[in-house]
């Protein structure tokens, strides 16, 4: 609650500070924020790195059955709840009037004092193929010195994050709304796209409620419980929207739900890449928008749209740990697969743009359903191969 607090803090601070706060004060947030996004972004791949290798690293050597299971469980969720949004978005949104195009003159943003550039040593994607790669071959080959650098380079991350980047991010946060109320965005077009807005995040409620509801009853724990304990890591993606920059919360209150600190570290960097169910609602509910308002693009049915909904699942794990990330990966099937033109494609960023965060945050919030199940299935495995695989 402390967290959740300061993160709001943090929020209301930026927007009165934008608003009201001389332009070198809000510089100086502009400043926090840039030298915070860059040692996010930085870290983000040491993150997938050494987490997933190690949380891999140590499942029993049959943990390939896992990985399996965890990339069909995100995936299987995202493609679900893509589905049932596009069912309530074609049936709830009729006669939305066209939004006014708004546009910030470049001139008038304000900027960062300092221009720090700190590229991260390699690419998410490159990242989450190395961890696979040694996760996966420590656990066959029992190496115990690659297994110790994985758990020297989490320790290492760990601090990191304690230290230095988790109290960092209510003024990264900060920073983040200081600049869209300076730039007047921050209600603007909430405003214009009211309706649509409501209705995604009304969906990715929809949708938390539905994944922990299952996943409670099945695992005979209190719904409202899991929910309560992922709430940290909701907010704190609201804030950063980014699903891997919330790692380490998300980390945390996963474990509070229960889940053991090996699956944890396994399960929740590898969803914060492939789980995308939230955005995924976000950029279906938008797109159903954007098609109900065209003049000459018709609104399919949910057979037409499911090859696109199934391509989207798939095509955002490329996407960048950045906002904005999933609707710039996601362009180019809108204008092959659904028809969209420039207007479409540039009313399609502004919606998704607008509430980005609460995508994301529905994302990473689900990331920790699923590492529940993982758990399940993981106390299992250890019973089915006692013969041949002593516990440690």
């Amino acid at each position: 609650m402390k967290l959740i607090l300061k993160l709001i803090a943090g929020i209301v601070a930026g927007i009165l500070l934008g608003f009201f706060a001389p332009d070198e004060i809000v510089r100086i947030l502009l400043t926090v924020k840039a030298i915070g996004g860059q040692l996010i972004g930085f870290t983000i791949p040491l993150i997938i790195l050494f987490y997933i290798t190690s949380g891999i690293a140590s499942l029993p050597k049959n943990s390939g059955n896992l990985l399996g299971k965890t990339v069909a469980l995100s995936y299987g969720s995202t493609i679900i709840a893509g589905s049932l949004a596009f069912i309530v978005a074609s049936s709830v949104i009729t006669g939305i009037p066209s939004p006014e195009q708004t546009t910030v003159d470049a001139g008038a943003k304000l900027t960062s004092f300092i221009s720090l550039e700190i590229p991260p040593m390699f690419g998410v994607m490159t990242a989450l193929a190395t961890a696979f790669l040694f996760g996966l071959g420590i656990s066959v080959t029992n190496s115990v010195r690659l297994k110790e650098i994985a758990d020297d380079g989490r320790g290492i991350i760990d601090l990191l994050l304690s230290k230095v980047i988790i109290p960092l991010l209510p003024f990264y946060i900060s920073g983040i709304f200081a600049e869209m109320a300076a730039e007047g965005t921050v209600f603007t077009t909430l405003k214009t796209f009211g309706v649509v807005l409501a209705l995604a995040v009304f969906m990715h409620w929809v949708w938390i409620t539905i994944q922990y509801t299952i996943t409670g009853l099945a695992l005979g724990l209190s719904p409202i419980k899991l929910i309560k304990n992922m709430l940290p890591a909701y907010f704190t993606a609201i804030g950063t929207m980014s699903s891997a920059a919330t790692i380490p919360v998300t980390l945390r209150q996963t474990r509070n739900n229960g889940v053991d600190e090996s699956i944890a570290n396994f399960t929740i960097p590898l969803c914060a890449t492939i789980h995308l169910s939230g955005s995924t609602i976000t950029l279906v509910t938008c797109s159903t928008a954007v098609m109900a308002l065209s003049q000459h693009i018709a609104l399919p049915s949910l057979l037409e749209m499911l090859p696109f909904i199934m391509m989207l699942g798939i095509t955002m794990i490329a996407a960048p740990g950045a906002p904005g990330g999933g609707v710039m990966a996601a362009l180019g099937l809108m204008a092959s697969m659904l028809g969209f033109g420039e207007a479409e494609l540039a009313l399609m960023i502004a919606l998704y743009m607008a509430q980005d965060s609460f995508g994301t945050a529905c994302n990473i919030t689900g990331d920790g359903a699923i590492s529940l199940w993982v758990n399940k299935f993981a106390q299992k495995q250890p019973a089915s191969t006692t013969d041949t695989q002593p516990a440690k």
